[in-house]
């Protein structure tokens, strides 16, 4: 196998385990990874505005309310106005969405996280280069993205909903 061809198969390995776990998030959770990833920080913050929620999870308030409103129609969250700023809207976990989270699959991004931080600086150096690099040669350096793994999924739900 050439070089090239050790790349392109490396590169289809990981667009296919982000799609595999995704579809892993989907059997087991019914959820998808950025609506658990929601769904933890909403825990982990305890009261948090929507506008927290997009800046912790690098994703803009439209995609962050859109995913509240599926969570809240299937009861795992709550919104509430606040009381001080009523120009503020909190989200909160309901019983149903504190119980989905513990039985929902490590995010694939957590455990790629942990291994990447057991990495010498010089690994993870070398690994943020050649992905940026990858990405100019796929002209993809300029794509808005979020460090959310498996957001295509999420992507085709706003498209299907908007259809």
């Amino acid at each position: 196998m050439t070089n090239l061809e050790e790349v392109l198969v490396a590169l289809r390995r990981v667009i296919r385990a982000t799609d595999l776990h995704s579809k892993h998030l989907a059997k087991t959770t019914g959820l998808t990874a950025p609506q658990i990833l929601l769904l933890k920080t909403i825990k982990d913050k305890g009261e948090v505005t929507i506008g927290e929620l997009a800046n912790k999870i690098s994703l803009s308030q439209a995609t962050v309310t859109t995913i509240l409103d599926r969570l809240e129609k299937r009861g795992f969250i709550y919104r509430e106005r606040s009381k001080e700023d009523k120009r503020k809207v909190h989200a909160y976990l309901t019983d149903a969405g504190t119980s989905i989270l513990k039985d929902a699959p490590i995010p694939l991004q957590d455990q790629f996280a942990r291994q990447y931080n057991d990495l010498q600086q010089w690994e993870q150096t070398m690994i943020i280069s050649s992905l940026q690099r990858i990405a100019q040669m796929m002209d993809a350096q300029n794509i808005d993205a979020s460090p959310v793994l498996d957001l295509g999924t999420l992507d085709r739900q706003e498209l299907e909903s908007k259809n």
